[in-house]
């Protein structure tokens, strides 16, 4: 019987290229609410590998215990050091709050007290009635909030479990998954895919190198703050400040809470101030308001840009409006992703115009319309030959 390779038009491909983007685009939309545990284990997975190709490439490990031995340190280190000290953050919060409640209650007691200024009598009583009552319906049981609030934000375990196990398949596939994906396509377009993924990947060290320089930035200039406020624990409390800059926002506030936290319980080192701990916690507050404006509004869009040549300007505003349209995640993955989608763009660009599929990297080079295919690969061949005889 003779066998039969019919072809698909051209025409019919487009259809049906136009019905599979369809297709898993309403998909994605209709599963988009399992979607971010997936992504955050393709974020972590991200930031860990670079150490699993260090110990693959200086040690004689296997890609598979490097692996290991990477993911179960992270795994200690993560779940570790929350489950040590949260309790102690929590005792420490408990008592901020009642320090905060006794602070209350005597400026309630002096608004109570009559006063007269210029011989004019003032009765702040009303005042005083309106912020009792405040006291009573909120304060009194913001402790409890918080641990009902802590407990609806956590991960459950069963999507911490999801997260764990795609960060662990990601790390251990990742070149079987790459090499698959460019396999499945034509062997003529193998080299350009290639240097795709090479080009994106330049994009994305570049933004974790970016993150890394903000960290360090962030924790040494807070440091410096508390020391010089004489918060105890300064170069911790920087640390901290530093490491939790990953979380875009929240996690300076955190590290910042903390530290007010501090100054409420035991005020300042330096015998030069004499302030009361309300009066310290006070600096402390307007001094990261001040320094977290500049890293937000001047830091981070001048790291960020230059990192992954982007304007200052697009960052900042891409930055605000993730943060509104998809939260924390959102603002953390927003800057490599539109870079990533910049070279992209630009490549299919190239490509359709009939343009190489990448810029020229030697200055002064006139580009050319290329053929595609094999005669493609053929002339990038002879081009890279003759640069070597010459």
């Amino acid at each position: 019987m003779k066998e039969q390779n019919h072809q698909w038009s051209l025409s019919f491909r487009y259809l049906v290229l136009g019905f599979v983007f369809i297709l898993l685009t309403v998909g994605l939309w209709y599963i988009r609410s399992i979607l971010e545990p997936l992504i955050l284990a393709g974020f972590i997975a991200y930031l860990i590998h670079p150490a699993v190709n260090f110990l693959t490439r200086r040690t004689r490990l296997s890609r598979r215990g490097a692996v290991n031995l990477v993911y179960f340190v992270a795994l200690a280190v993560l779940i570790g050091t929350p489950s040590t000290l949260t309790p102690i953050f929590f005792d420490e919060f408990k008592q901020v709050i009642t320090d905060v409640l006794d602070i209350f209650n005597q400026f309630i007691a002096w608004l109570m007290k009559p006063h007269v200024i210029p011989g004019i009598p003032i009765d702040f009583g009303q005042w005083a009635n309106r912020l009792t009552q405040f006291r009573s319906t909120f304060l009194s049981s913001l402790p409890d909030q918080a641990l009902q609030l802590l407990g609806k934000t956590s991960v459950t375990a069963l999507w911490l479990l999801v997260i764990l196990t795609g960060v662990y398949y990601i790390l251990a596939e990742w070149p079987r998954l790459r090499n698959g994906f460019i396999g499945s396509f034509p062997e003529a377009y193998h080299p350009e895919l290639s240097e795709l993924y090479q080009r994106l990947r330049i994009v994305w060290m570049n933004y974790l190198r970016g993150q890394l320089l903000l960290m360090a930035i962030v924790g040494v200039t807070f440091t410096i703050a508390w020391t010089v406020i004489g918060i105890p624990g300064a170069l911790v409390l920087g640390v901290v400040a530093g490491f939790l800059t990953l979380i875009p926002d929240v996690g300076p506030f955190l590290a910042a809470m903390l530290a007010i936290g501090v100054a409420l319980l035991e005020g300042s080192n330096w015998s030069w101030m004499p302030a009361s701990n309300f009066i310290v916690a006070l600096i402390a507050l307007v001094t990261y308001l001040i320094l977290i404006a500049i890293k937000n509004f001047w830091l981070r869009p001048f790291i960020m840009g230059r990192s992954v040549h982007m304007h200052e300007a697009l960052v900042i505003i891409s930055i605000i409006l993730s943060t509104i349209l998809w939260g924390i995640l959102g603002a953390l993955l927003i800057v490599p992703v539109l870079a990533s989608l910049s070279v992209i763009f630009d490549y299919l660009r190239r490509r359709i115009l009939g343009m190489a599929p990448f810029p020229p990297t030697e200055p002064f080079v006139q580009e050319t319309h290329m053929a595609s295919g094999p005669e493609k690969v053929a002339a990038l061949k002879s081009r890279i030959s003759r640069k070597k005889k010459g």
